[in-house]
């Protein structure tokens, strides 16, 4: 435990989901203090209407999830008064864990330029006050240049950096950050890169330095720098990618490097070690103190449960296993509870929850009609009575035949004669 850790952490999503808990948890775990001040940056998201649910939800994740008791450092606007700025300016210099995600990058970027926000913590990287955490919008802010996501994407901007804060600098880094690398919303069109997908980013990347580089970082990944050890660690569902004039290499979840492997990224394309790739290729290769843990694909895990909890309800179904199909159910309900302070920026929260409904009235359906067959419930008691009717009828006691026959009549069970015996099926009560 360092009394002044000086910790950099980026995400590309799931910055409040379970994904992440243990990458947190091990970052609050290296302040030497027993009550850390923790801040919660609301300025991404300030802009829109439910801010102050979105900030809400943050403080239970890491109260609940974490253990910690954040505090919101707001500032939704730089138009705020001399007073209230200043106290803002107070507070995220003496936090000891800065924590920004989801919103708008752009947003962000017109409210911390020109203000003290990029010097307080490039200072904190700098000189060992603490541990930033910028995960999503927030991340897109760190580099020297930024991506105006939603110009672009949902605008129809032309494709082209805007300057960033520029606090990777502070550390010797430069170039751009990008989350949700491995993106797949779109379907069937490219959404990688943070939405950019592969024909507008390499116009972007075309317009960087030599010496500037992308880190792109996939989604529910983290990638932690550690500036007093100089050593960077990837976690979590997916890979860290580095991109520099047409070369790309890729770091699996659990691998280390050293940080001037982000400093000087040219030494990453010449070390034989490394795996280097056309940008556009996707293949792993051997890479650098890589774990054989599977890269994930871009789909996000709370829809991977829910399509795993779908198939096994739907096998415990078939199987007529009301007990496994209930504990499906079960599972997703908690799965989702787990996940319900995560702030998704598109709808998978409400896919999860159309499967477990879709799963719920399924149970209700066969609650309605039960499981079995109704002739394999019944089934024992017609062959009693069908046994009882043979007796009767080989004793010539033919008005008792006739009365039990009449009777399964009218409980919806024919009752047919053949020279063998007797069979019957069943038509339904009348």
């Amino acid at each position: 435990m360092t009394p002044s850790p000086r910790i950099l952490t980026i995400m590309g999503s799931g910055e409040t989901s379970p994904t992440m808990v243990r990458t947190h948890r091990e970052n609050i775990a290296r302040l030497a203090k027993k009550k850390p001040l923790c801040v919660i940056l609301d300025t991404p998201f300030g802009f829109q209407q439910n801010a102050g649910d979105i900030a809400h939800k943050a403080v239970e994740y890491f109260r609940v999830s974490i253990g910690v008791e954040p505090e919101i450092a707001s500032f939704r606007s730089s138009e705020i008064d001399d007073l209230e700025m200043e106290r803002f300016f107070s507070k995220l210099s003496k936090a000891d864990f800065v924590f920004a995600g989801p919103g708008s990058p752009t947003y962000a970027l017109r409210q911390w330029r020109n203000t003290q926000v990029p010097k307080i913590l490039a200072n904190k990287l700098s000189r060992g006050a603490g541990i930033i955490t910028f995960s999503s919008a927030a991340a897109l802010t760190l580099g020297s240049h930024t991506i105006p996501v939603y110009e672009i994407y949902k605008v129809g901007d032309d494709p082209d950096w805007i300057p960033g804060l520029d606090i990777l600098s502070a550390i010797g880094i430069k170039g751009a950050v990008i989350p949700h690398y491995n993106n797949t919303e779109g379907g069937n069109h490219d959404t990688r890169f943070c939405y950019l997908g592969e024909e507008r980013l390499g116009l972007m990347e075309s317009k960087l330095k030599p010496d500037e580089s992308i880190f792109g970082i996939d989604e529910h990944t983290a990638v932690i720098i550690n500036l007093e050890t100089n050593l960077v660690e990837v976690n979590g569902n997916g890979t860290f990618n580095i991109r520099n004039q047409g070369r790309q290499v890729r770091f699996e979840s659990g691998s280390k490097l050293p940080l001037g492997s982000l400093i000087d990224t040219n030494g990453l394309f010449r070390d034989s070690r490394t795996h280097r790739s056309p940008v556009d290729h996707q293949d792993t290769g051997d890479l650098v103190h890589t774990s054989q843990s599977p890269a994930h694909d871009g789909v996000s895990p709370l829809l991977v449960s829910a399509e795993k909890l779908q198939f096994i309800f739907d096998q415990a179904i078939d199987q007529k296993d009301i007990d496994a199909a209930t504990k499906a159910v079960l599972s997703l309900s908690n799965e989702i509870v787990q996940w319900q302070t995560e702030m998704f920026q598109s709808n998978e929260m409400d896919q999860a929850k159309f499967v477990l409904r879709s799963m719920i009235v399924r149970l209700g359906e066969l609650a309605a009609k039960g499981v079995c067959e109704p002739e394999e419930v019944y089934a024992p008691f017609v062959n009693l009575a069908l046994e009882l009717r043979s007796k009767a009828r080989q004793q010539h006691r033919w008005a008792e035949s006739d009365q039990i026959r009449e009777g399964l009549a009218a409980l919806g069970v024919e009752v047919r004669d053949n020279p063998d015996g007797c069979e019957w099926i069943s038509i339904g009560k009348k």
